[in-house]
């Protein structure tokens, strides 16, 4: 078997870092393709994190660290348009305002979205089947048991499901590091809160197959008539990594092993209250990794030591209860900077 098929993640997956110059049609480059997931968090300020996407248009905007339904900008003036390099913003404050430093994680799809008839219930589609990801929106019909095609071709590791048109709902996050069977046995996280993971067989209660999700009659994933979007993750070797950890308490914490160097990292304690963790390799280039954002808050970016990003995973360096505890358990999903081994066996070099 090959160590990867992807010997340059970053053609999949990229952090670009911009400050804002609240002017219209602010262009955004340095991505290398054109994106299409791009979520936008401020690191200078307070403000919300802003996810736009091709399937769902430009201009429609939902939010992680709140419940609130999506928000169409009409006439547009935050994401404008997804761009060959990258996008262009309008003058919102949110994404845009002058002097405001942001960082932006971007994702490659598989471009216009297409119909995708596999399910139950007809779902639009933009699928990389390379890369492991694909972007899914679909209407809800309140029926238990109903599905929808993924178009990954191979079952999904990691599922995240947000309500477009219901603002009371939570983001949904099941991930195979949850349990054996996460979706059988109900079990999930809330990316807009801190609870500890979840279990609840009336949210989710069957494994997803190779074409198909299935869905419960729960308000979270499935109210009739009620518009909902998916990202759904398939693990690839040397770029994508969707595990957990136990933590060690100690400063010379847990190794993790991905197979790849980090590009990006988010971490969750699931036996306790805790935050979500974001980092990057943008924001730190080099070891120590310590400036966070999380996830389900509009905080301004933090400095904090947490731990390093190595040639085949990374390496805690905290204590705390949020990120290593003793005994603790975590998960994680982290995308590559580069393979540990390319396709051509070449290794990787360290930071």
């Amino acid at each position: 078997m090959a160590y990867t098929n992807i010997d340059n993640p970053t053609l999949y997956f990229n952090t670009v870092l911009y400050t804002g110059n609240a002017t219209d049609n602010h262009t955004i480059t340095g991505v290398n393709f054109q994106p299409d997931w791009v979520w936008v968090k401020g690191r200078s300020e307070v403000s919300s994190h802003r996810l736009n996407d091709v399937v769902r248009g430009a201009g429609k905007e939902l939010l992680t660290n709140t419940a609130d339904a999506e928000y169409t900008y009409s006439p547009n003036t935050s994401l404008k348009s997804f761009d060959s390099d990258g996008f262009t913003l309008g003058t919102d404050n949110g994404i845009n305002k002058s002097s405001v430093t942001y960082a932006s994680w971007n994702w490659l799809a598989g471009g216009t979205a297409v119909s995708n008839t596999d399910g139950s219930i007809t779902s639009s589609v933009s699928a990389n089947t390379t890369s492991g990801f694909s972007i899914i929106t679909y209407t809800g019909n309140g029926t238990s048991g109903a599905n929808f095609g993924h178009g990954l071709g191979v079952k999904p590791a990691c599922v995240i499901v947000k309500s477009r048109s219901l603002g009371t709902q939570n983001w949904q996050f099941v991930s195979k590091a949850l349990s054996s069977t996460p979706f059988a046995s109900g079990n999930y996280l809330k990316l807009n809160s801190t609870d500890a993971m979840g279990t609840n067989t009336a949210v989710w209660n069957a494994e997803p197959t190779s074409s198909l999700i299935y869905l419960t009659s729960s308000p979270d994933t499935n109210s009739s008539g009620a518009t909902y979007v998916c990202y759904a993750f398939a693990e690839k070797k040397g770029f994508s990594k969707f595990g957990s950890y136990t933590g060690n308490g100690s400063t010379d914490g847990t190794f993790v092993y991905t197979g790849f160097k980090p590009a990006f990292v988010i971490i969750k304690r699931t036996d306790d209250v805790h935050n979500w963790w974001i980092w990057d390799n943008k924001r730190d280039p080099s070891n120590l990794v310590d400036q966070y954002l999380y996830a389900n808050l509009s905080n301004a970016e933090g400095t904090d030591t947490w731990g390093d990003f190595l040639s085949n995973g990374f390496k805690l360096r905290m204590n705390y209860s949020s990120g290593n505890a003793s005994g603790g358990t975590y998960i994680y999903m982290a995308f590559a900077e580069s393979p540990f081994t390319t396709s051509t066996g070449i290794p990787t070099t360290a930071r």
